[in-house]
């Protein structure tokens, strides 16, 4: 579980609801089913019209991604890439097609199955790039999907607003119930503004975010693979490598190799 997803949700919505009871309101003044239905009806119906079933299908994946929290272990990648690289230097890249089943990035297997059929540099280069951005415009629908979701919940919140509205001047014979009866047609673009910004908006962004970081750990793998085919030393690849690292990955490997040169 992406325990930050998880405390941003229960934060937001207590935020939300928090402030509502504080002003004197109840939770049950919040729920109107009508209002829910055609914010998120609205919603799922317009998001459907743009994308095609193919897309669609892929939600199930992008939901749990949001959710689910997968760390990306850059270092013990870089550090395989570099022990690989000390293998194709002492026995050939040839010796290589042994650990390949040992590797767990398909990604990385390719990469060095590549290198080991003798493919051009250039090739190898162009082949992995086009990889990584097949990969980029997948992961990309996801957030698409799920801001575009975000831009037309606040406009059907709107709709459902009138529509409230429309019913309740028509009925207009009761003044006492009108103030009540409008307040009641304004929760559904509270529905559409609050799904908005709470969920679906966010849910993109979360989607950008992980992507990006696993787009980092293919291009670290790019370069190393490259690295290896050229015949660059570990210990420079190593370095080369580390620039790719985020910050505090790369903090810790140099506090790491402190204490281990001190030892």
């Amino acid at each position: 579980m992406d325990i930050a997803t998880l405390i941003g949700l229960l934060i937001g919505i207590a935020g939300l609801i928090g402030g509502f009871l504080l002003e004197g309101g109840h939770a049950g003044m919040l729920w109107v089913h009508t209002a829910f239905i055609i914010v998120v009806g609205g919603t799922i119906g317009a998001t459907m019209i743009g994308y095609s079933m193919d897309e669609l299908k892929k939600m199930g994946y992008f939901f749990k991604l949001v959710f689910n929290d997968k760390r990306i272990d850059y270092l013990s990648v870089l550090e395989t890439l570099v022990d690989t690289a000390d293998k194709a230097r002492r026995e050939g890249l040839l010796s290589l097609e042994s650990q390949l089943s040992e590797i767990e990035s398909p990604f990385l297997a390719r990469g060095l199955q590549l290198v080991i059929d003798g493919t051009d540099p250039e090739l190898t280069r162009n082949m992995l790039e086009m990889e990584i951005e097949a990969f980029e415009k997948e992961e990309r629908i996801g957030a698409d999907i799920f801001m575009t979701a975000g831009g037309f919940a606040p406009t059907m919140g709107i709709i459902g607003t009138v529509m409230g509205l429309v019913h309740v001047l028509s009925n207009v014979a009761d003044p006492d119930a009108l103030a009540g009866a409008i307040a009641v047609a304004f929760l559904a673009t509270l529905y559409g503004v609050g799904s908005a910004n709470v969920l679906w908006i966010p849910f993109a962004t979360k989607c950008k975010t992980k992507a990006n970081k696993q787009v980092l750990l293919m291009e670290l793998i790019l370069e190393g693979v490259l690295s290896i085919q050229a015949g660059e030393n570990p210990r420079v690849i190593r370095e080369k490598l580390m620039t790719f690292l985020p910050t505090d990955t790369r903090k810790a490997a140099e506090q790491q190799k402190s204490l281990e040169m001190g030892m």
